[in-house]
């Protein structure tokens, strides 16, 4: 068993992806002749060596596919339903988010009837990774309650309580509440660098993105001083300083340079991209409105000119912005000329005069409840 392991540690180590597929083919006989205990551990153990390399070799399904499938015929319940688990993870990393969904549901009945709660959270936690792929926040955030629900009556090993904080903090950035993300990303980075795994840096960059998103690149400086700096030193964190630079300077050109630059540590991320559309969107802006504000009258190709970029895509914010009230103005669009407004401030007095006859209106009806009583 120490043998196995240390040879698919070693397999590992080495990159050598389809050597370690072969071995937990070849290794089936062997397992005939141990205990269904610690055949099942050892396998599993396997599994996830060779699933947690990341190497995308195509092999990954058909392998889990054909483990499940000796599984079954040995009738060994919990590692089926452990490499299920497993397998779900797979399909949502693929793109098959129905086959993904499919085999939560299935996993997730045959669970509830029996009392593996730590796999229960595993497949919970899935669930919820695959809807908010989907964009259903709704129903990520309540498979992520219900995951945390079952992992408050269980010991949660590290690796896996990180996943649930990764998790929770990516949910509370969708809801753009970057203060309590940070926490969560925090969190879930300190549990992955304790078990020296690869996702500490996906943390760290969580974690420096929220900062950007909260309008304190400066804090990314000082995140990255020291030892937690130095040990994940990389393209990755190059790219997130380069964004918090750019957020600091308000520029939009040095934004789109970053992006161009770092194009693979950006925009493989989801979550990373998703956030930057937001970013990119709200610097912007911020650029347009500091460039038309010393102007009364200005050429929208004037704009265009200045900040570097096609006249259609600069339009179409102008109206936006107009639209959302971040300045008055209009856009004469046969002249292609942008007319500022000075901005007025709107007079309060109907609203105020029509509280204070609704509140006035409530008192007088007490008032008649009582008069009502005494008669």
């Amino acid at each position: 068993e120490l043998a196995l392991s240390s040879m698919g540690k070693l397999l590992a180590k080495q990159n050598k992806a389809k050597e370690l597929a072969n071995l937990i083919k070849s290794i089936r006989p062997f397992l005939g002749i141990v205990s269904k205990a610690k055949a099942s551990k050892i396998v599993r153990e396997l599994v996830d060596t060779f699933l947690d390399m990341g190497s995308k070799t195509g092999l990954e399904i058909p392998l889990c596919l054909e483990c499940i499938e000796w599984a079954k015929s040995e009738k060994r319940t919990f590692l089926t339903q452990a490499l299920e688990a497993r397998l779900i993870l797979l399909y949502h990393s693929n793109g098959d988010y129905t086959q993904a969904l499919n085999t939560v549901n299935r996993v997730l009945k045959e669970l509830k009837k029996m009392d593996d709660k730590q796999l229960l959270m595993e497949v919970q936690l899935s669930e919820s990774k695959v809807y908010h792929t989907l964009g259903n926040v709704p129903k990520a955030r309540a498979a992520l309650t219900s995951a945390r629900t079952t992992a408050n009556s269980i010991y949660v090993p590290p690796k896996l309580q990180s996943a649930l904080d990764m998790q929770s903090g990516i949910l509370h950035g969708e809801e753009k509440d970057f203060k309590t993300a940070f926490s969560y990303f925090y969190e879930a980075f300190e549990g992955y660098d304790s078990v020296e795994h690869p996702f500490a840096l996906d943390g760290l960059k969580y974690m420096l993105l929220s900062k950007i998103m909260l309008g304190a690149p400066d804090d990314v400086q000082s995140l990255l001083t020291g030892k937690m700096g130095l040990k994940y030193s990389g393209r990755g964190i190059d790219a997130m300083k380069a964004i918090a630079d750019a957020g600091k300077k308000r520029d939009i050109s040095i934004f789109n340079e970053t992006i161009a630059e770092y194009d693979d540590e950006l925009k493989k991320d989801p979550v990373v991209q998703n956030h930057l559309k937001a970013l990119y969107d709200n610097l912007l802006e911020k650029n347009l409105v500091r460039i038309i504000e010393p102007y009364s009258r200005v050429q929208i190709a004037h704009v265009a000119e200045t900040i570097s970029l096609p006249y259609d895509i600069v339009e179409k914010k102008l109206s936006q912005i107009i639209l959302d009230k971040k300045f008055s103005g209009i856009l004469d669009q046969g002249s292609g000329v942008l007319i500022v407004y000075d901005g007025s401030e709107s007079d309060q007095t109907y609203t105020y005069a029509l509280d204070t006859i609704t509140h006035m209106g409530k008192v007088v009806d007490v008032l008649f409840k009582k008069a009502q009583k005494l008669s």
